[in-house]
C-alpha cells in the first residue's frame, strides 16, 4: 500500500471516528487491508470534556451547564428540558391556524438539553473561521485529541462566503444567520467532536415543545398578540436587522428568542400537505429529509410578521435563499438570502446508538458533497 493511500486510510478514519467510534477497529482492518496493526489505528475516543454540571445518567440529574469551546475565549448555556407529551400543531379552532399545521396530534418526547440562547457568531465563527485552530498555531498550543477530531469538520471553508453574512446588522452578541442547513449540522458534528458530547438539531417535535414550554396558547405566554413585543423581536418592533440574543423575555423554561428575532433550523423535511405523513411516530417523531428543499425553520424572524410568531408556525426553506450567491454552482454553506435563520443546538439525555444515528438523527439525503478542499469529503 502506498504511503498516500495510506494517509487516505487515515483521514476517512478520522471521519468515521468522530460518528462511529465503536466500528472503528472493524473498519480499520477492511480500510488498510491489515498492513497496519489495529493498536496503530484504531484509537479509543478521547475523553469528554469535563464541564461542571454537564454529566447525567437520569433526567432528575440534569442540571443547567456552560459549555466551553477549548482553544478560544467562548461557551453558551444549555438548559434542561423535561421529557413528556404535548399536542403538536394547531386545532382547526386556533383563529390562525394554516393547513400545514394540521393535524394536531399527541408526541412524547425525551429528555434534552437545549441551547437557551439562539447561537451567536462568537460561537459559530470559531468553527466558520477557524478561530481555535488560528490561535493555537499563534501560541504554539498543542491540539488535543479533541481539536484533532473537530478539525476534520472544519479547516478552512473551501467556499468563501461572497460577503459579509451580517450583512451590517451586528457581530458580536448577534444570532449567526445566513447558513444552509448542512452547514448548521457540520456545525453540530464539529462540536460534538470538540466537546465528546452529541450535539445536533432539534427536530421539529423537539422544538415546539420547548417553545410551548407546557402551554397551549399560540404564544408560549398566552394568546394576546400585544404581548409578543415583551417577548420577540418581529417586523413590527426591528430596526431593519436582528437584534443581539436574550434581550426579550424568556419563556416558561428559561429558552429565549424562541419567538421571532431569528427563525431556527430543525431536522425535519417540510410538507405542505402537515403532518400526515408522522403523526402515526408517537415518541421522537422525525421527518427525515430526503430532498434538499424544503425543509423546516421554526420561531419565525426579524423580519416577519407576529402570526408567523406563533409556536405552530411552521416556514419551508426555498432554493430562492440562495438567488444573491454569485458562484456557480451555488454554495452547499450559505443561504444568502435567509437573513431571518439561525439555529440553537440540541444535547438529548440519551444518546444514540451509531445505528439509529445513521438511520435516524444524522441522515440527510441528498448527500451534500464540497467540490474541493478540506471539507469535500463531509457529507450530511
Amino acid at each position: 500500500m502506498k504511503v498516500i493511500e495510506i494517509l487516505e486510510c487515515q483521514r476517512l478514519l478520522r471521519v468515521l471516528a468522530v460518528r462511529n467510534w465503536c466500528s472503528v477497529r472493524a473498519l480499520a482492518v477492511v480500510a488498510i487491508g491489515g498492513l497496519l496493526t489495529l493498536d496503530a489505528v484504531a484509537a479509543e475516543p478521547p475523553p469528554v470534556l469535563e464541564v461542571e454540571d454537564a454529566s447525567a445518567t437520569t433526567e432528575a440529574e440534569m442540571k443547567p451547564y456552560r459549555e466551553i469551546i477549548e482553544q478560544a475565549d467562548v461557551s453558551f448555556e444549555m438548559l434542561p428540558i423535561p421529557g413528556g407529551k404535548f399536542s403538536m400543531g394547531s386545532s382547526e379552532d386556533d383563529d390562525e391556524y394554516e393547513e400545514d399545521e394540521l393535524p394536531q396530534h399527541e408526541v412524547e418526547v425525551s429528555p434534552f438539553w437545549m441551547a437557551k440562547l439562539e447561537m451567536n457568531w462568537d460561537v459559530y465563527d470559531v468553527w466558520a473561521s477557524d478561530l481555535d485552530v488560528f490561535r493555537r498555531q499563534a501560541l504554539g498550543l498543542a491540539a488535543t485529541p479533541r481539536d484533532a477530531l473537530a478539525d476534520t469538520f472544519q479547516l478552512s471553508q473551501p467556499t468563501k462566503p461572497y460577503t459579509d453574512m451580517t450583512f451590517g446588522m451586528g457581530k458580536r452578541g448577534y444570532p449567526a444567520v445566513c447558513m444552509t442547513q448542512h452547514a448548521a449540522r457540520t456545525f453540530c458534528n464539529w462540536l460534538s467532536a470538540k466537546t465528546g458530547r452529541y450535539y445536533r438539531l432539534p427536530t421539529e417535535a423537539e422544538w415546539e415543545y420547548a417553545c410551548r414550554a407546557g402551554t397551549t396558547t399560540a404564544y408560549s405566554f398566552g394568546d394576546d398578540v400585544d404581548e409578543l413585543e415583551d417577548y420577540a423581536w418581529f417586523f413590527d418592533n426591528t430596526d431593519g436587522g436582528y437584534e443581539k440574543v436574550g434581550k426579550k423575555k424568556p419563556n416558561p423554561w428559561g429558552l429565549h428568542d424562541m419567538h421571532g428575532n431569528v427563525a431556527e433550523w430543525v431536522l425535519d423535511q417540510y410538507d405542505e400537505a402537515g403532518y400526515e405523513e408522522i403523526a402515526s411516530q408517537g415518541v421522537d417523531p422525525l421527518a427525515v429529509p430526503k430532498t434538499l428543499y424544503p425543509r423546516v425553520v421554526r420561531g419565525g424572524g426579524w423580519d416577519q410578521f407576529p402570526e408567523d410568531c406563533r409556536s405552530a408556525a411552521r416556514e419551508a426553506s426555498s432554493e430562492d435563499w440562495k438567488k444573491q450567491d454569485p458562484q456557480i454552482p451555488k454554495s452547499i454553506w450559505y443561504h444568502t438570502d435567509a437573513l431571518h435563520v439561525g439555529f440553537r443546538v440540541v444535547r438529548p439525555l440519551v444518546v444514540p446508538t451509531d445505528a439509529e444515528r445513521k438511520a435516524k438523527w444524522d441522515k440527510s439525503e441528498p448527500v451534500q458533497v464540497e467540490r474541493v478542499g478540506a471539507k469535500a469529503n463531509i457529507n450530511n
